[in-house]
């Protein structure tokens, strides 16, 4: 059966007063994300009428990053996006929007993830979370909230170390280290979540909106300029022996072999 024009089929949008919840629902992948999630995640924040924005994901996980299978289905996708877009739309959304975003973050956060979690001003943590930011382990680079928002949570050498090394980096250790300011038991996140969100939403909108916008002028890089360098990155990684045998090795569950080349 065909989807309805506009309606999501791999995210469940919802409304509660002046909040809008966003939620990642692919579990059986652990909400990986193919081309089209990216596309309704973009669409759906760029049409939330709302005051604030809760993005989480279907249990057990928050977001595990790209779907392999779905992307290797189409033979050069990434990089073609990458060569179009310094951003692609979802991140693009993400960054730019004047309304607060709070990621509920519900279990692991791995590769795009952990940037979909670092797009949103705050972050409330279940217990079960785990962020696994693991884009070197696949022959790639992270993108521009990797590299700058982490570094910013974090420090330096913390963000540097779990980057280069692929680190997991759990619930508990995330509070110690700054990623978060909140972790809850799983079963309060939501509500938790949501009481924030209202929270937020109960001030005046324009100067919630003004403030958003100077926080992004005051403390993140030239998003454009840095994105352009990153999909350039990007788009010659993907072309790189070691990026096709740490694919080849993820879908073979096996111990990649790098050549350097």
């Amino acid at each position: 059966m065909e989807r309805e024009p506009g309606v999501p089929e791999d995210l469940i949008v919802s409304r509660e007063g002046h909040v809008v919840t966003i939620a990642l629902n692919r579990p059986e992948v652990r909400n990986a994300l193919r081309p089209q999630t990216y596309d309704e995640l973009a669409d759906a924040v760029r049409g939330a009428d709302a005051r604030c924005i809760v993005i989480t994901g279907a249990d057990p996980g928050f977001c595990s990053g790209d779907d392999v299978a779905a992307l290797l289905a189409v033979p050069g996708a990434v990089a073609q996006i990458m060569r179009h877009k310094a951003l692609i739309p979802a991140a693009e959304a993400l960054q730019h929007t004047d309304v607060p975003v709070i990621a509920a973050v519900n279990g692991a956060a791995v590769g795009w993830g952990v940037e979909l979690a670092l797009m949103a001003d705050l972050r409330v943590l279940s217990e079960r979370a785990v962020f696994h930011p693991a884009f070197t382990q696949r022959g790639l680079i992270c993108s521009t909230m990797g590299l700058s928002r982490l570094a910013q949570l974090i420090g330096r050498e913390a963000a540097t170390e779990a980057m280069l090394t692929g680190a997991k980096i759990d619930a508990q250790e995330s509070l110690r280290l700054g990623l978060t300011r909140s972790v809850v038991p799983h079963d309060e996140l939501m509500p938790a979540a949501m009481a924030l969100a209202h929270k937020i939403a109960a001030q005046p909108p324009l100067a919630v909106a003004a403030l958003k916008a100077g926080l992004r002028r005051a403390l993140d890089p030239d998003l454009a300029s840095l994105g352009h360098w990153c999909a350039t990155e990007l788009v010659r990684l993907l072309e790189t022996a070691d990026h096709q045998e740490a694919v080849a090795a993820l879908v073979e569950k096996r111990i990649p072999q790098y050549v350097g080349r």
